[in-house]
C-alpha cells in the first residue's frame, strides 16, 4: 500500500496546486478590477487511520480549501465623479441587481459592496454600469429621516434622482437686525414711521414680502419715551396686518438700547426666551427674530440713526438641480442653481459579525448567508461602522509581487508532484507491457533520443527499459545495447548474432515494432 499512497498522495498534491494555480491567476486577472478581495487556497495534510505502524507508512496526501479575503481594505483612489462612492473602513453600501427592481420581494434580495460607480441612469436610478441600483432611506421633506428597522431591508428604496426637477425652498426664518434713532421718542420729534420691505419666498418659490413699520411715540413734554410700534403686512394677503407689538427700549447704563420688553396688540406671540416673533404669512408660520430682552443682536435704539444692519432669511426661489453629493455620514444631497441644497436620502452601512462568511457573487457584490450571521444597518461613521467618500473607489487587494512569487513557488510544488508520480510509475512498471503502440522508429541504439517516440507518455518507461536491460552499451542517456545482443533473442526470437552485418536484426539495421502486447518483432 505505501507505494500506491504515494501515487494517490501525489494526484492529490497535483490538485491541491491546482487549485491554488487558479486563485492566483484570478488575483493577477483582477489586479486593476475596483473592489476585488483576493482569493487564497489553504493546503491541508490528509491522515489515513492506521498509517502508522510497525515497518509501513500510508501517505494521506493533501486536499485545498479556497477563500475569498472579503476583510481586506483596498486603497482608496481619487475619481472625478461625485457619486463614486467606497467604505472607508468597516461596512458595506447596500446595493440590489437592476433586474430584480419592481419584482417581488424574493427577487429584489439585498446585496453588498464595498465600492461603485453610480451614475443617474434614464429612469433617474443611481445604477452602475453592471445593472446595481444604490439602496437608501428617503428623506422627509424638511429633510430628517424617519426611525426605520435596522435589522431589515424594507425600509431601503432605491434611489431616485429627478435630473429635472427644479424645487422651491420656502422661508422659514427671519432675524432682523435693525437700529432705530434714540431721537426719534424725544419731545418734539416729527414721529415720522419708519418702514422696511423684507422679501421672502412662499411655498410655491413666489417672491413675497413682509412691509414692517416702526413709528415712535413721541411724549408732549418731558424724557424720550423709547417706546415704539411695530406693524407687520404680508403681501401675500393683499397687504394685511398680521401683527402688531409695542416695543420698549433701555436706558439703563450697560443696558441702553437694548430691547427692555415686547408686547403683543395683535398676531402671533412673542417668546421673549428665543426673541422671536411668530408671524402668520399665507403658507405658514415664519419665526421673526427681533432679539430678547437685554441683547443687542436684533433690534436696538441707538443715536439718531436709522440703520438695517443686517436681515437674514433661509429659502429661496425655484432652483434647478445642479449636483448630487453623498458626504461622510452617508446623506445624499441635492444642490441647486440658486444655492439651495437638500437632503434626500441616507445610505446605511451593512454590517454582520463574519464579513468572510459572505457568499462572493459577480461584479464584487456580496450575499448574506447563515455563515455571516445576521446583518444590522448602521449611520455610517458609528458603532463599528467606517465612513462613505464620494469621489473615490476601492482598489483591488491584490500584490501583484506577492502572486508572483506564490506563482512559481505553486509551479515547483507542483513539478515536484508530477516527478513522485513518474517515479512511482516506472517503479510499477513492466518492461515489455506497453499501453500503447510504438512505431515507425529507427535506433542505432536503445537510448530514448535516439528514438522517433509517437507518445510521449511512453517515454519514461523507455529510458527504464533501457536502463534495466541494456547497461552495458553508451547510448544517448548513457545507456545501450550489449555487444552481441539481439532484441529479437530477447523477445523470444531465436536470433542473436555479434555481428552487425551477419545479423539482419542487428539494431542498427532493424526497424522495429513495439505492440501493445510487448512482442518485438523486425520488419
Amino acid at each position: 500500500m505505501s507505494i500506491t499512497s504515494s501515487l494517490n498522495a501525489s494526484v492529490a498534491g497535483l490538485n491541491a496546486n491546482a487549485t491554488r494555480l487558479a486563485t492566483i491567476s484570478d488575483n493577477i486577472a483582477n489586479s486593476n478590477t475596483f473592489g476585488y478581495r483576493r482569493a487564497t487556497a489553504d493546503f491541508e495534510s490528509l491522515i489515513i487511520r492506521g498509517s502508522l505502524g510497525a515497518g509501513g507508512y500510508t501517505a494521506g496526501g493533501v486536499r485545498a480549501v479556497a477563500m475569498r479575503m472579503i476583510d481586506d481594505s483596498g486603497p482608496l483612489v481619487a475619481t472625478s465623479n461625485a457619486l463614486d462612492l467606497a467604505v472607508s473602513g468597516r461596512g458595506m453600501l447596500p446595493v440590489r441587481p437592476q433586474a430584480g427592481h419592481g419584482g417581488v420581494l424574493s427577487d429584489q434580495a439585498m446585496q453588498l459592496s464595498r465600492t461603485g460607480a453610480f451614475r443617474v441612469d434614464a429612469q433617474g436610478y443611481l445604477a452602475t454600469e453592471t445593472g446595481l441600483l444604490l439602496l437608501g432611506w428617503p428623506a422627509n421633506p424638511d429633510g430628517t429621516i424617519p426611525g426605520f428597522p435596522r435589522d431589515s431591508e424594507l425600509g431601503l428604496v432605491p434611489v431616485r434622482i429627478d435630473s429635472n426637477q427644479r424645487v422651491g425652498d420656502p422661508t422659514t426664518a427671519i432675524r432682523l437686525g435693525v437700529n432705530l434713532p434714540a431721537l426719534g421718542t424725544v419731545a418734539g420729534a416729527s414721529g415720522q414711521s419708519l418702514p422696511l420691505s423684507v422679501e421672502y419666498f412662499g411655498n410655491l418659490g413666489t417672491s413675497e414680502t413682509l412691509e414692517i413699520t416702526f413709528t415712535p411715540t413721541v411724549p408732549a413734554s418731558g424724557s424720550a419715551s423709547n417706546n415704539w410700534t411695530m406693524q407687520i403686512r404680508d403681501s401675500a394677503q393683499a397687504g394685511a396686518i398680521i401683527g402688531e407689538y409695542a416695543l420698549t427700549f433701555n436706558d439703563a447704563r450697560g443696558l441702553g438700547g437694548s430691547i427692555a420688553s415686547v408686547t403683543t396688540l395683535s398676531g402671533g406671540p412673542y417668546d421673549a426666551a428665543t426673541g422671536t416673533i411668530t408671524a402668520t404669512v399665507a403658507g405658514g408660520p415664519i419665526a421673526l427674530s427681533i432679539g430678547a430682552p437685554g441683547a443687542s443682536d436684533g433690534l436696538t435704539q441707538l443715536a439718531n440713526s436709522y440703520a438695517p444692519v443686517g436681515i437674514f432669511k433661509d429659502g429661496s426661489p425655484i432652483g434647478t438641480l445642479t449636483g448630487v453629493e453623498v458626504d461622510d455620514e452617508g446623506f445624499l444631497t441635492a444642490s441647486y442653481g440658486t444655492g439651495f441644497s437638500q437632503r434626500l436620502y441616507q445610505i446605511p452601512l451593512v454590517d454582520v459579525p463574519n464579513i468572510n462568511g459572505l457568499r462572493a457573487l459577480t461584479n464584487q457584490t456580496y450575499q448574506i448567508t447563515p455563515q455571516s450571521g445576521a446583518f444590522t444597518l448602521w449611520d455610517a461613521g458609528t458603532g463599528p461602522t467606517g465612513t462613505i467618500s464620494g469621489f473615490t473607489r476601492e482598489g483591488s487587494t491584490t500584490d501583484v509581487a506577492a502572486e508572483l512569487t506564490a506563482l512559481i513557488q505553486t509551479q515547483r510544488a507542483y513539478a515536484s508532484n508530477a516527478k513522485v508520480i513518474q517515479t512511482v510509475a516506472l517503479s510499477l512498471a513492466e518492461a515489455t507491457l506497453f499501453p500503447v503502440e510504438i512505431s515507425c522508429w529507427v535506433m542505432p541504439r536503445l537510448a530514448l533520443m535516439d528514438f522517433i517516440v509517437c507518445s510521449a507518455t511512453m517515454a519514461p518507461l523507455l529510458v527504464r527499459m533501457d536502463d534495466i536491460f541494456f547497461p552495458l552499451c553508451t547510448g544517448a542517456f548513457g545507456a545501450g545495447w550489449p555487444l552481441g545482443f539481439c532484441p529479437i533473442r530477447a523477445a523470444g526470437r531465436r536470433r542473436a548474432t555479434p555481428s552487425r552485418d551477419a545479423c539482419p536484426y542487428h539494431p542498427a539495421r532493424v526497424k522495429l515494432l513495439l505492440m501493445p502486447t510487448g512482442r518485438i518483432r523486425g520488419i
